[in-house]
């Protein structure tokens, strides 16, 4: 279980790591007590600790699915709703780095009324940068009422967005979204929270093409912010943009882009 674990975003790490106290810290013996090792360490309280261990839990039960169906064509399937497909245009040519996303999303299971989204604004350890939820922006341009916005971890912002009426299993709905944020880091990446079938990435920098631009695929999240990523190279067009495609995403797992700004 451990190295299924060591693969989530850091919040849901920790979190699982003193649920099933794999951690030395948190073998605990009673459960309510590792909870409360993972809130104090994470500065959250018990229950939004609890509802970390449980997406943790659907998570790596997702990837152990895959492991053991490495043939399937729904190879992560979800108790609760999955992306069918997003697309993401990424303008890096504007004042303040600008995303408009549109995602379509299918109900799993019945009167599924909130999305959990989130965006992560990834920093350096040693960069001495802090990230709050103001510093990101975000319209609702159709398919829902953003009702909460906060920090999630020290990078990721967690949003909650209202649908206009319940779905039920099998239903699809549509949302369309702007973000406006300062990147930290060169590189853009979908970390699926939830399964997703298809994610379609343009990204546009116009006359400032970076001197390497890598293709990152099912890479882990800590390797996003490797200065030297493996990947495929990419070669942007003559409009200075750059378009790659992915299928059946894994949850936890990065996939996107990451560019070298400066030569070395």
């Amino acid at each position: 279980m451990r190295p299924l674990v060591e693969t989530l975003p850091e919040d849901l790490r920790i979190a699982l790591l003193a649920a099933f106290a794999l951690d030395e810290a948190a073998r605990k013996p009673f459960y309510q007590e590792r909870v409360r090792w993972a809130a104090i360490t994470l500065e959250r309280d018990d229950r939004t600790v609890r509802r970390r261990i449980d997406d943790g839990i659907e998570q790596i039960a997702a990837m152990a699915v895959a492991a053991a169906r490495p043939h399937s064509p729904s190879p992560y399937p979800s108790r609760s709703w999955h992306t069918e497909e997003l697309r993401v245009s990424l303008a890096l040519d504007q004042p303040q780095a600008e995303v408009f996303e549109i995602r379509r999303v299918v109900a799993d299971a019945d009167e599924i009324s909130e999305l959990d989204l989130a965006l992560t604004l990834t920093t350096t350890a040693n960069s001495g940068a802090s990230v709050s939820a103001e510093d990101l922006e975000v319209d609702v341009f159709h398919g829902g009422v953003l009702t909460k916005r906060e920090m999630e971890s020290s990078d990721r912002v967690g949003l909650a967005l209202r649908l206009p009426a319940p779905l039920q299993r099998g239903q699809r709905h549509e949302i369309a979204l702007r973000f406006r944020a300062r990147l930290r880091e060169p590189h853009y990446v979908c970390v699926p929270r939830h399964p997703c079938e298809l994610f379609d990435l343009h990204v546009r920098f116009r006359d400032q093409v970076p001197e390497r631009i890598v293709k990152l695929e099912k890479a882990f999240q800590n390797d996003t912010r490797d200065r030297f990523p493996r990947g495929t190279e990419l070669t942007a067009d003559d409009a200075g943009e750059v378009h790659v495609q992915f299928r059946h995403l894994a949850p936890g797992f990065a996939y996107g882009v990451r560019w070298q700004s400066d030569p070395e």
